[in-house]
C-alpha cells in the first residue's frame, strides 16, 4: 500500500510540474475590414440620377481603418494648382455589428459633413470591401445613396 501511494504521489507530482498546455492568452480577433483600401468606384444615386466616378484615372481615393476608427484621403493626381486641383479629408471612429457598419465622421475638410453619422451594409470578400448606405446632411441638401467598391492596398 505505501509503494501504491508513493508511486501515485509521484505521479500526480510529475503532472503537476508539467507545463501549462493551455492556449496562450486569447488574441483580439482582427476585422476584415482593418487595413488600407483603395477607391475604384463611387456611385452616387441622387433624385433618380446615378453618376458613377472611376477613381483608378486622375483621383485617388484612400481609406485606412484600424480597429476603432477610419479615416479618409482624396486628391487629384494631375497635381493641379488651379480650381482642377481636389484635396478632401475625413476620419473619426466607426462601429461594425455583423454588416453594418457606421462612420461616426468627426474630422471633415468639408465642416459641413462633421458630427453626422453614415450607415452602411458591408461585403467583404477577400480584398474586395463594398459598402452601401444613405448619405443624408438636411442642411446642405444631401439626401442620397452612396455605394463605394475599394480594393485592399497589397503591402
Amino acid at each position: 500500500m505505501k509503494r501504491f501511494l508513493s508511486f501515485a504521489m509521484a505521479g500526480i507530482f510529475c503532472f503537476s510540474c508539467q507545463p501549462k498546455t493551455s492556449d496562450p492568452e486569447p488574441k483580439p480577433l482582427l476585422l476584415p475590414i482593418i487595413g488600407t483600401w483603395q477607391l475604384e468606384t463611387g456611385t452616387l444615386i441622387e433624385k433618380g440620377d446615378t453618376t458613377v466616378t472611376d477613381y483608378s484615372k486622375d483621383k485617388s481615393f484612400i481609406k485606412i481603418i484600424n480597429a476603432s476608427h477610419f479615416a479618409f484621403l482624396l486628391h487629384d493626381l494631375n497635381k493641379a494648382k488651379d480650381s482642377t486641383g481636389i484635396f478632401s479629408a475625413g476620419g473619426g471612429r466607426y462601429t461594425l455589428v455583423d454588416d453594418k457598419y457606421i462612420e461616426h465622421l468627426e474630422y471633415c475638410s468639408d465642416r459641413a459633413w462633421e458630427g453626422h453619422d453614415f450607415e452602411f451594409t458591408l461585403t467583404v470578400t477577400e480584398d474586395t470591401f463594398i459598402q452601401r448606405g444613405i448619405e443624408k446632411i438636411e442642411s446642405e441638401g444631401i439626401d442620397r445613396i452612396n455605394i463605394e467598391k475599394y480594393k485592399r492596398v497589397k503591402n
